[in-house]
């Protein structure tokens, strides 16, 4: 059938596509680097782990999305054939989730790395924070997984019980009862979004207290004003990540009821920032890693003088 784009859909479209291909090449630069040195090392350190799969995850949940969004606004159809729409319910609930989980992974490993706690239990975890980091990222990719195979799961039966297929193509006709089947799906994905969002949110307040107190002790000892100067900085660094991920959380549970109600304004508004959000969060990490910066610089340089020479 011929797809029928309105103007708004097309520009929403357009700007959506400028945003995924922007973060898909910010997190694409940043795996590229990390496999690059962890070729030359043969190792990679906790923290790398994590950013190269928080990249992996970005990457692929910036495809899967943006592929959604164009098949639904171009060629709607499409998504209602047999199996197509229990795919991509199934791509976009384990890469959503994945996506989320790593990223309080993330929150996680900071926490632990910089807090300091005279408790037994967080002393343990400190110490064993190498082998730990591995665990949660192959927790996170089962756990997305579960999730994945549980929304197609749904999709499949829900689907096969409540729509009639036609002879040409197993086209699917929607039936009232279609909104049981997206319940059951945004059910799921509030839960990855609320676990996810609640780890982020307990860690930073837990490392906020932490490096708070420190900051206490030191100006009760007259320490120098560099180091409180850094911590100051630490402060407000895991300030503005808080907002960041309560931002973006408030935007996604607005986006599943949203789309529930058909209002396409508040939708787009709602997924600009959620593909905004993957890119210019992995940009704020590279350049705080100084490895990561001196290389997006130096490829950035020498992009430049190339355009100059011509």
């Amino acid at each position: 059938q011929q797809s029928n784009v309105t103007s708004f859909s097309a520009t929403a479209l357009a700007i959506i596509t400028l945003e995924a291909f922007a973060g898909m090449w910010i997190n694409a630069f940043l795996v590229s680097v990390l496999c690059i040195a962890w070729v030359k090392k043969k190792a990679l350190n906790s923290n790398e782990k994590i950013l190269m799969f928080l990249g992996c995850s970005r990457f692929c949940y910036l495809c899967f999305s943006w592929v959604y969004c164009s098949l639904s606004v171009t060629y709607a159809n499409y998504l209602f054939v047999h199996p197509a729409f229990q795919l991509t319910v199934f791509f976009q609930s384990f890469s959503n989730c994945f996506n989320l989980w790593v990223s309080a992974c993330l929150c996680v490993f900071y926490c632990i790395k910089i807090a300091n706690f005279r408790n037994s239990c967080f002393i343990h975890l400190k110490v064993k924070t190498d082998r730990i980091v591995p665990l949660l990222l192959l927790g996170s990719v089962f756990s997305a997984l579960a999730i994945g195979i549980t929304s197609y799961d749904i999709a499949d039966k829900k689907l096969s019980n409540s729509h009639n297929y036609t002879t040409q193509g197993n086209l699917l006709k929607l039936t009232s009862k279609t909104d049981d089947v997206f319940f059951h799906m945004y059910f799921i994905y509030g839960f990855g979004f609320v676990t996810s969002f609640t780890a982020v949110i307990f860690s930073a307040l837990l490392l906020l207290f932490s490096l708070w107190r420190h900051k206490c002790k030191m100006q009760t000892n007259s320490m120098n004003n560099l180091s409180m100067d850094a911590h100051i900085k630490a402060m407000k660094s895991i300030l503005s990540f808080v907002i960041m991920y309560s931002i973006n959380f408030i935007f996604l549970i607005l986006s599943l009821i949203s789309s529930t109600k058909e209002e396409k304004y508040v939708v787009f508004i709602s997924l600009l920032f959620l593909y905004a959000f993957p890119g210019v969060h992995s940009l704020i990490l590279i350049f705080s890693n100084p490895k990561l910066k001196n290389t997006l610089v130096r490829i950035l340089s020498c992009v430049k003088c190339k355009v100059c020479m011509r």
